[in-house]
């Protein structure tokens, strides 16, 4: 399979990315296979399994922070 990769990064309010975070939240607890989900003007499908990796890093410096949740499968 080929592997396709899109990356989106820009700044929003803390509640913004917490009502994003809820979205993905709901995606991945409704007793679906599938999910859907639009980026860029384009429309993405992915299945989605029962069980997946979990990873959370955090790293904190002087000047900035940074929360990584990468959700792979």
């Amino acid at each position: 399979m080929e592997t396709f990769e899109v990356e989106q990064q820009e700044t929003i309010t803390r509640q913004e990315a917490a009502t994003r975070l809820r979205r993905i939240a709901n995606l991945l607890s409704a007793d679906e296979e599938e999910a859907a989900f639009e980026r860029g003007g384009m429309r993405f499908q992915v299945r989605l399994p029962d069980e997946l990796n979990f990873k959370v890093e955090f790293e904190t410096g002087t000047e900035e922070s940074e929360l990584e949740i990468e959700l792979k499968w």
